[in-house]
């Protein structure tokens, strides 16, 4: 559905951001049919704003930018649901808190705050960080390691030694996460062909 910009008398419709992970609500702004446009495009939150008059990317000057993962309408056509990734250190409102409504966004699911360091360890390399390290190798040898991974956990699934399978399985799942970041894709993207698939 799209949007009705002609029923603002200043062509603003108010724009709702929800944590694609958490479900929280990080915000409110203001997006005109071009704001719009430029997220669509751009793939980063960018709203219109009413007191200076211009366009702004969220977290331009913060670093804490809102990538965008959905766009949805309400079934009147007047208002934006946007469910992004928070990207930065995650403080959304400019006060220094989680969301604007001073709601602890905490991520619950483990593995949601781990893909957010390995995706961190991609767009800011530490030397130090063997992630990093794994990203300078590129997509083959980061492959090739999820490959060597996933045959010592086939050979522990045939042992008993519980810790030894579990120590494996966690490797797996790291260097199976390094791989979805390098392709820039998200577990939440799997989640969601498992869900079509069991419907």
């Amino acid at each position: 559905m799209k949007i009705d910009f002609g029923k603002f008398e200043d062509g603003l419709a108010p724009a709702i951001i929800q944590d694609a992970q958490t479900s929280k609500v990080l915000m409110l702004g203001y997006m005109n049919k071009k704001a719009l446009r430029k997220t669509r495009k751009k793939g980063l939150v960018t709203f219109f704003s009413r007191s200076r008059q211009e366009f702004w990317v969220k977290g331009e000057t913060s670093g804490n930018y809102l990538e965008v993962k959905e766009i949805l309408t309400d079934c009147d056509g007047d208002a934006i649901l946007i469910k992004a990734y928070p990207k930065g250190k995650g403080k959304v409102c400019h006060k220094g808190k989680d969301t604007c409504f001073a709601e602890k966004n905490k991520k619950e699911f483990f593995l949601h705050e781990l893909e957010s360091v390995i995706r961190s360890r991609k767009s800011a390399p530490k030397k130090s960080s063997r992630t990093s390290r794994l990203f300078d190798r590129g997509p083959s040898q980061i492959a090739k390691k999820f490959g060597e991974e996933s045959v010592e956990l086939v050979i522990e699934a045939t042992n008993a030694d519980d810790q030894l399978f579990l120590g494996e399985a966690g490797d797996v799942m790291y260097h199976f996460l390094v791989m979805l970041a390098d392709r820039d894709m998200r577990l939440d993207d799997v989640v969601e062909v498992l869900r079509k698939r069991r419907n």
